[in-house]
């Protein structure tokens, strides 16, 4: 009876396995015309040997891996109750990515065990934590969705790091990060076929149990299903095949999103529609886009995997019109009003901060190590080291600074406390016009850095507020616009990193925050703008008040809506397009310091304003000097420390809700 009035609340799924057929067949007739050409003309052995071994193994390994993703996107979904978990979204790759990184820097022996067996062991330890984040609030969309994006911010920064520090000993592995499905045997076709045989067979065997997962969980559970042994073990087959994949043909997201969102959009609403359809569908696109990569490509490999994370910005778009939040969406809110830690004499907080942030600068400056132990810096060696220290010091101030200003503003400007230049995505479209600028042209300074980046951030924000201004700014809509923004900018690197081009490791180190190259000129610029910033943005205090109230609100207490949303916009881009070329895209600083500032107490927009860009400042140099001195005599970049310690941080506020 359970099973009948779950069925009849579905539509046929007829379309979806046209869709199936479809895509299938178009990939199949692209390789039957990459086959043509690899064997023309007739009677060559070496191209018939490349299409046996190469060419069909190759076509073999993109259907695999594609239904192997798609059915771990199904199964994630199904569990989670989630559209939008994969294995990309709840952090199984970049988990993947930093036990694959770390092993082969400090564990060579264990490379023996396979890739996969590492990357397994890596995705299953993320997919842990973000779980256990997102446990208290019952793993709703918006916890998970948070949760996962932290989580592979975090562990990404993190193997971002190791790669960066360690550029020629893990070359290889960006090639791998980019993931191709070049092949030159059968093996790993073969390892992959049993292992997706293995967990579509136990996934068959939990299909009844997962369907019941459609009702509500007393029901469920009044029908005696085990939720808890459900759950982990659909979990446990999701990650073993995504990890599989992971370590065999590389990172390849939102492959696993796409196959069961365009089945479930198809009709195919049933569980065992949505198991058979979604993974069909993802093998389907994920051939296509190899193969006709592969048609168009003239000899130049581009791996699919980049691809597909690019092709995924739409998607997610298109996925966001229809993603709807429950009573956990508050949870943003939920943050934003925890109690106060300063209800009184907020003045006394504000010297407080001032005197930490001297105390921070001070032991920046004097404080350091030496190939001989700790040392500081008096005298005649305080002096000597000033000219090198003083200006990374002084520029990382001004950064946070500025992207604190930058989070205080899209957060009144939204109304939304997730609000932040790194969590939307608009230190991402800062980055990316650099990162297309940085190879198309000859020579880019640092003027036209400037310009170029405060350009993106200025795109990308205007692209973020109007997709989110139709939702009214909801904070799972925000999140996604987001993530679509970064997924661009992190394939387009992807790419060109897995080029091997020369240009890419300065590209990496820019990106990465790094302070060390930063000149005495570029200190004093960075400075001035964001004293400038602290200076303009009391200014606009009774916009930053009435704004998050609504437009009908704004325009009966005589807000100019239109003008001062352009005015506001244009100042969050120049900030944040000014910090992001020495900061880098990613730093958390902008999310951190409103959060802090709010916490404290500080709530009307000057006095936030004024307290997040002291705190802002005190974590970029904080960060800073522990870059310097974390893995001496090399140089850990601020924006990757600043990163870390505000993913661990936001973190920590989501798992205690």
């Amino acid at each position: 009876m359970a099973d009948l009035a779950i069925e009849a609340r579905y539509e046929p799924a007829g379309r979806a396995y046209h869709w199936s057929a479809g895509l299938l067949l178009l990939a199949l007739a692209v390789f039957a015309i990459n086959l043509h050409q690899l064997l023309s003309p007739p009677g060559d052995a070496l191209r018939q040997v490349m299409a046996e071994s190469m060419l069909l193994p190759r076509l073999a390994v993109g259907l695999l891996a594609g239904a192997g993703l798609g059915l771990a996107g199904v199964l994630f979904q199904q569990v989670l109750r989630n559209p939008l978990a994969e294995p990309g979204t709840l952090g199984v790759f970049a988990g993947a990515k930093c036990a694959v990184v770390a092993a082969t820097l400090w564990l060579p022996g264990s490379l023996v065990l396979g890739w996969d067996v590492l990357a397994l062991a890596g995705g299953g330890a993320a997919t842990a934590l973000v779980l256990l984040i997102a446990w208290r609030s019952d793993f709703s969309p918006i916890s998970l969705i948070l949760a996962g994006l932290v989580v592979s911010l975090c562990l990404g920064a993190l193997g971002s790091t190791l790669m960066m520090v360690n550029f020629d000993a893990v070359n290889d592995l960006y090639v791998w990060e980019a993931g191709s499905l070049v092949q030159n045997n059968w093996q790993v076709a073969t390892s992959l076929g049993i292992r997706l045989t293995v967990v579509s067979a136990l996934a068959v065997l939990l299909a009844r149990r997962l369907q019941l997962l459609d009702l509500e969980e007393a029901g469920a559970r009044n029908l005696g299903v085990p939720l808890a042994s459900t759950r982990f073990f659909a979990i446990v087959l999701a990650v073993a095949i995504s990890t599989s994949i992971a370590g065999f043909v590389g990172l390849i997201g939102f492959i696993g999103l796409a196959g069961p969102a365009i089945a479930r959009k198809a009709g195919a609403r049933r569980l065992r529609d949505r198991l058979l359809a979604g993974p069909l569908i993802a093998a389907a696109l994920l051939t296509l886009t190899d193969q006709t990569l592969f048609l168009i490509s003239g000899g130049m490999e581009i791996p699919a995997g980049a691809v597909c994370a690019l092709l995924a910005t739409p998607l997610l778009l298109w996925l966001m019109r229809s993603f709807k939040g429950d009573r956990h969406e508050a949870v943003a809110q939920a943050i934003a009003e925890r109690p106060r830690l300063v209800n009184t004499a907020r003045s006394s907080c504000l010297v407080l901060c001032l005197i930490l942030l001297i105390a921070v600068a001070a032991a920046a400056l004097t404080l350091g190590r030496t190939p001989g132990g700790w040392h500081i810096a008096v005298g005649t060696d305080f002096a000597e080291l000033l000219h090198w220290r003083l200006p990374r010091v002084a520029a990382a101030g001004a950064v946070g600074v500025m992207f604190a200003l930058a989070g205080v503003i899209m957060q009144k400007l939204t109304g939304n406390a997730l609000a932040s230049p790194e969590l939307l995505g608009v230190s991402s479209g800062a980055g990316l016009l650099l990162v297309i600028a940085s190879f198309l042209l000859p020579t880019v300074d640092r003027g036209t850095m400037t310009v170029l980046s405060c350009a993106g951030a200025f795109a990308a924000l205007t692209i973020l507020l109007w997709l989110g201004r139709r939702s009214s700014f909801r904070s799972e809509h925000l999140l996604l616009s987001g993530v679509a923004l970064g997924s661009v900018m992190a394939a387009m690197l992807t790419y060109l990193t897995s080029l091997g081009d020369p240009r890419v490791l300065q590209v990496l180190t820019w990106l990465s925050g790094s302070t060390a190259a930063v000149t005495p000129q570029e200190t004093a610029l960075v400075s001035l703008a964001a004293l400038v910033a602290l200076c303009v943005v009391p200014l606009a205090a009774r916009w930053l008040s009435i704004l998050p109230l609504g437009g009908a609100v704004s325009t009966s207490l005589g807000v100019p809506e239109r003008r001062s949303r352009i005015v506001l916009l244009s100042l969050t881009a120049l900030l944040t397009g000014t910090a992001t070329i020495i900061a880098g895209p990613l730093s958390f600083v902008g999310l951190m310091a409103p959060h802090i500032a709010r916490m404290s107490g500080f709530r009307t927009p000057v006095l936030q304003a004024l307290a997040a860009g002291i705190l802002g400042a005190i974590l970029m140099v904080g960060a800073d000097w522990m870059g310097r001195m974390i893995a001496f005599p090399w140089q850990v970049p601020a924006g990757l420390v600043s990163t870390i310690m505000g993913g661990a941080f936001y973190a920590a506020l989501l798992g205690r809700r």
